[in-house]
């Protein structure tokens, strides 16, 4: 038996080279002509003439399509002039990084004036941003298909209008299927059928629209001759029913909004008032430096992401343990080098601790300079919530309220549940009883000062990602923890959350129509007021030294 047959290795040998053929024939399969003479109308042709490249590129089914259109939106598609090559270029801040728009191959990097942009009339934008959202329409991710259906509501014609139509049946997605409900009703509107309009406008109050709500205006608004824009005295009456069902609802959104900011102001109050309300509670000491002990929790933040600057979401992180520390040793620096000298004598503590805050201002200004510093806001802390087109609520205030309330519950973890917090609450009750029954009071009154320096460190981490960093930063908010702190109870830790988010929601809902400063002045008269017939505050500290 012969094992080498020559025939057969023939066959097989041309067999092999068959399919290699074919396989690479169908990789290597040549770009559609009508494709291609667009993409070349695109670099080389005239303005009117580019725009029907685009119409012929949006009608012809073919991967790259979106890609290129997308960067040309961006005004991220050049001609190579050494080749006339069409290319997508991203900026790398010394030149491109450009890809062939045709075959999605890289080719490198080029400098700036390598390349030439194709560029755009506002009207042939308007008309890639309707195509765009006709091909994203189907994408897989329920945000692309949100943004693709705005996008051709806003560019609405005979086409988009008919695929939103169809899609509306298939859509899953909630958010997506509103959005395209609000734009078919938006288009009725414009019907010349009566019955059809009002149909439009019954279905449009129901929805949150900042568009709706536009249109709806519009429609109730006179031209210069006395004339309405809709002649149609029902639809009219229609549309004003609709727009105050609109309107009722913004009103509502728009307290909640004011409640959210008050809270986010209420919780930089109670961060920067509980520090306070221990030492002022345990010690009776009133700390004017308080204000600059914030400060110095602040510049913390700042330098950890100037040594940090590419990990800035995890700098953010390191800060608060690192202010907490410097801000607490500190206090404790203070506490054992003036404060203990000048227990039972108040004005002169006020006097003293004022004196330290000028020299932590002086500190700051001779290392950093008197200008101010900003600190960058990590990618997760920024943008904002958009519950709907009336309401949206900022990341970064988000995150200091649920960090003030963090910081709140573990500072009662660690007063109710160690040694430390047992000793300063029996401090804060009787201190004489207290160092009879073997409390070291000293150390106490330093570990309290300490732990409520550290926590106005810790808010100064949050200040810096609402506010710019400076000398002055801490004499911003001394008086508004005074305030908190008296308003609240002397030394109660849940007086004083409720007395920082009380008067933060006062506030935001008396400067619409006070101001801010005035706003301010009214919210101090009346814990004046307050006072005068609560003098302890709303939640009165108990203990046999209470009245002392």
């Amino acid at each position: 038996m012969t094992l080498f047959n020559p025939t057969r290795c023939q066959a097989l040998l041309a067999l092999l080279m068959l399919m290699f053929s074919l396989v690479g024939h169908s990789d290597t399969q040549p770009a559609p002509q009508p494709w291609l003479e667009a993409l070349d109308t695109l670099k080389q042709g005239s303005m009117p003439e580019r725009e029907k490249a685009i119409m012929q590129l949006a009608d012809i089914k073919d991967a790259h399509n979106l890609a290129i259109l997308q960067a040309l939106l961006d005004s991220k598609l050049f001609i190579t002039k050494t080749d006339a090559k069409l290319v997508i270029g991203t900026d790398n801040h010394q030149g491109f990084d450009i890809s062939d728009a045709v075959s999605g191959a890289s080719l490198g990097a080029v400098g700036h004036d390598a390349l030439t942009k194709i560029n755009l009339t506002n009207k042939m934008r308007g008309t890639l941003r309707k195509i765009i959202g006709e091909l994203e329409l189907s994408a897989d991710d329920p945000k692309v298909r949100l943004a693709a259906v705005k996008a051709m509501a806003k560019e609405a014609d005979e086409k988009a209008i008919s695929l939103l139509r169809e899609r509306v049946g298939q859509e899953q997605d909630e958010a997506v299927r509103e959005a395209i409900k609000v734009a078919l009703l938006l288009q009725d509107m414009d019907s010349e059928d009566k019955a059809v309009r009002i149909m439009a406008i019954e279905g449009l109050k129901a929805y949150d629209s900042q568009e709706a709500a536009n249109r709806l205006n519009a429609m109730l608004e006179k031209d210069e001759n006395g004339e309405y824009s809709e002649p149609d005295a029902d639809v009219r009456n229609l549309a004003k029913a609709s727009l105050t069902n609109i309107n009722n609802r913004l009103q509502l959104y728009s307290s909640i909004e004011t409640i959210f900011f008050g809270l986010s102001l209420g919780a930089v109050l109670v961060l920067s008032a509980i520090g306070l309300a221990i030492t002022f509670g345990v010690m009776g000491v009133i700390n004017m430096a308080h204000g600059e002990l914030m400060m110095l929790g602040a510049y913390t933040t700042y330098v950890i992401q100037q040594l940090m600057p590419n990990y800035l979401g995890i700098s953010v992180i390191i800060a608060i343990p690192a202010a907490f520390v410097i801000s607490a040793l500190v206090g404790i620096a203070i506490e054992r080098g003036i404060i203990r000298f000048l227990y039972g004598r108040p004005l002169e503590t006020l006097l003293a601790t004022f004196g330290v805050s000028l020299i932590l201002q002086q500190s700051v200004r001779s290392i950093f300079s008197p200008l101010n510093r900003s600190v960058a806001t990590p990618e997760w802390m920024s943008g904002s919530w958009q519950i709907n087109d009336f309401l949206s609520l900022t990341w970064n205030r988000f995150y200091i309220l649920v960090f003030c309330l963090l910081v709140f519950v573990l500072l009662l973890q660690i007063l109710k549940r160690t040694s430390l917090g047992l000793e300063v609450r029996a401090v804060a009750q009787n201190r004489k009883m207290a160092k009879a029954m073997g409390i070291p009071t000293a150390r106490v009154d330093a570990m309290t000062f300490g732990l409520g320096s550290g926590i106005a460190g810790v808010a100064g981490v949050a200040l810096s990602q609402i506010t710019n960093v400076g000398p002055n930063l801490g004499q911003a908010y001394i008086v508004d923890s005074f305030m908190v702190v008296v308003f609240g109870g002397v030394g109660n830790l849940l007086g004083t959350l409720v007395a920082g988010f009380s008067l933060g929601i006062a506030n935001k809902f008396l400067e619409p129509f006070a101001g801010a400063v005035l706003a301010k002045i009214l919210v101090l008269v009346f814990i004046i007021l307050f006072i005068q017939k609560r003098p302890r505050g709303l939640f009165p500290q108990k203990g046999r030294a209470a009245d002392s």
